[in-house]
C-alpha cells in the first residue's frame, strides 16, 4: 500500500504519506506540521469523539517491559532509517546511469516503513488496543 501511496504522490509532494517524511523534507515555510497534525486531530475530535477518548488520541504508549529511554530510543532510529531511505530513494542528483531508481523509489520506502514496523511495535502499543 505505502508503495501504491508514494508512487502516486511523489508528483505532487516530495513527501511521503508518513509523518517523519514531510518534515524532513519540506522547505521552510512551506508545510507547516503543527498546524496539520492540530487540525486533523480536530477533525477526529470532532467526528469520531467516542473513537478519539478510547484510543488516547491516537498517541502510543510503551508495551509492558519497556521503559521511555528504549522507546525514545525506537522512534529515532525508526525514523531515521525512515528519513534516510526516502532522501537516498529520491536524491535528484543521482547519475544518468541511475535513472531507473526515482521511478522504484517507492519500492525501498515501502519496505523501510514496514521493516520500522516490524522492528517498533513491540515496543510501542496504542491504548485500548492489544497490551
Amino acid at each position: 500500500m505505502i508503495f501504491v501511496l508514494v508512487y502516486c504522490t511523489a508528483g505532487i509532494s516530495a513527501a511521503t504519506s508518513t509523518p517523519p517524511s514531510p518534515s524532513a523534507s519540506s522547505s521552510p515555510g512551506s508545510f507547516t506540521l503543527s498546524l496539520g497534525a492540530i487540525c486533523g486531530c480536530g477533525l477526529v475530535k470532532a467526528f469520531q469523539k467516542s473513537y478519539y477518548t478510547r484510543y488516547g488520541g491516537g498517541a502510543n504508549e510503551l508495551a509492558d517491559g519497556y521503559n521511555k529511554g528504549t522507546g525514545l530510543s525506537a522512534e529515532i532510529i525508526g525514523t531515521f532509517v525512515l528519513v534516510y531511505t526516502v532522501f537516498s530513494a529520491t536524491d535528484p542528483k543521482r547519475n544518468a546511469r541511475d535513472s531507473h531508481v526515482p521511478v522504484l523509489a517507492p519500492l525501498p520506502i515501502g519496505f523501510a516503513l514496514f521493516m520500522v514496523h516490524l522492528a517498533t511495535i513491540p515496543v510501542m502499543v496504542v491504548p485500548g488496543g492489544r497490551s
